[in-house]
């Protein structure tokens, strides 16, 4: 991997799956190197995967087979400007529908337990509205919503 800073995803076992899934999920995103293990060691066998380089979104990324001990969390998240409707859906759709589970604001984690903020731009465009009470309405709209619902941030925008 080219990259001198890279993101350290922890799987339990199955961090090529991730990396495979985010792959076909995401534009700009793929599988490179696969590393499998040259010997047994304590939680696994040799040839088993140790570690995967992938990219998702341009974004570095490295997948590391490490066992239950360190889940993921919503400390850790990444954040997809969406451009439309169709856009946030697909990719909001494609995370909870391959085992996943919504959240709120447009939050949602996938069946790794990682988690996706899927931010159409209008919505933080709105949030960051220069008229306090255009950017309340917006914000109080979000507070209401899974998967975010651009008619809805646009209606609040209107007032």
């Amino acid at each position: 991997m080219v990259s001198k800073n890279t993101i350290c995803l922890w799987y339990d076992a199955d961090a090529l799956e991730a990396a495979t899934f985010y792959a076909d999920t995401f534009p700009d995103s793929s599988v490179g190197a696969v590393y499998r293990a040259p010997a047994d060691y304590p939680s696994g066998k040799k040839g088993d995967v140790l570690t995967v380089e992938f990219t998702v979104m341009g974004i570095p990324c490295l997948g590391l087979n490490g066992g239950p001990i360190f889940p993921h969390s919503e400390a850790f998240s990444f954040q997809v400007a969406t451009d439309d409707q169709a856009e946030t859906d697909r990719l909001w759709n494609a995370i909870v529908n391959n085992g996943g589970q919504e959240s709120e604001c447009g939050w949602c984690k996938d069946k790794w337990g990682l988690s996706w903020q899927i931010t159409p731009r209008i919505l933080t465009e709105a949030i960051a509205h220069p008229d306090p009470a255009v950017a309340k309405r917006a914000f109080e709209a979000m507070m209401t919503m899974g998967k975010i619902e651009i008619a809805r941030i646009e209606a609040a925008v209107e007032g």
